[in-house]
């Protein structure tokens, strides 16, 4: 997927302005984005649905007293790595850093141990919960950090499929980052999760396999 350049005005299409738009204003109606981008709420709409399906656009319901609640549009952690930005270039710096500084396997138990970290704030919730309780909400929670989640039963096992990457850009340079999705999935679900597919590796989504056998032991 291509960057959007902010600066490069003559090679905008509406995506890219309606991408621009959100990623100034934050938050907005189909009405103010219309208004921003100069077309007709119907055609926004209509660019709007395409950005929530690549993953980078989500929206929420807001109420403010009486009458129709509105629906605000903004930008996911997708969306806000299609621009160039200081906290990417940053992160990469960081990156570079701590490897020239650590070895290979402290670095990736970093990660894990970020990982164990997001888990923990579920672990009450998650007392009780079967297989599938658990699979929907870790795919809520990956969801969240900006990821889209899907997964389905194959026989025992379980299939994970990470339909987009919010680090791909970071992966790219510094696969190591995988380990924090990988190691979240497991912590969550309580058995290993095996990775049997990569977008860095030319695969189409990340892939995970978990066996419902191995809860049970």
């Amino acid at each position: 997927m291509e960057k959007y350049s902010l600066t490069d005005e003559k090679s905008k299409t509406t995506r890219d302005r309606v991408l621009q738009t959100l990623l100034a204003q934050r938050r907005c109606t189909i009405n103010e984005l219309a208004r921003a981008v100069d077309i007709n709420p119907i055609s926004v709409r209509h660019h709007i649905s395409r950005l929530e399906a690549d993953g980078l656009v989500t929206s929420e319901e807001i109420r403010h007293g009486v009458g129709r609640p509105k629906r605000l549009y903004f930008l996911t952690e997708m969306g806000r790595e299609q621009f160039p930005t200081h906290y990417l270039r940053f992160t990469i710096r960081l990156l570079e850093q701590l490897k020239e500084t650590m070895p290979k396997e402290m670095l990736n138990n970093l990660f894990m141990e970020i990982a164990k970290d997001m888990a923990s704030n579920y672990e009450t919730d998650m007392r009780g919960m079967t297989i599938e309780e658990k699979l929907k909400l870790v795919a809520s929670l990956l969801n969240n950090e900006g990821f889209s989640v899907e997964w389905e039963k194959q026989g025992k096992d379980y299939i994970i499929r990470g339909i987009n990457c919010p680090y791909y850009h970071i992966g790219q340079n510094h696969p190591e980052v995988c380990v924090l999705d990988q190691s979240l999935i497991s912590t969550m679900l309580s058995v290993p999760a095996e990775k049997i597919k990569c977008v860095l590796n030319g695969d189409a989504h990340c892939s995970y396999m978990v066996s419902s056998t191995e809860e049970e032991n």
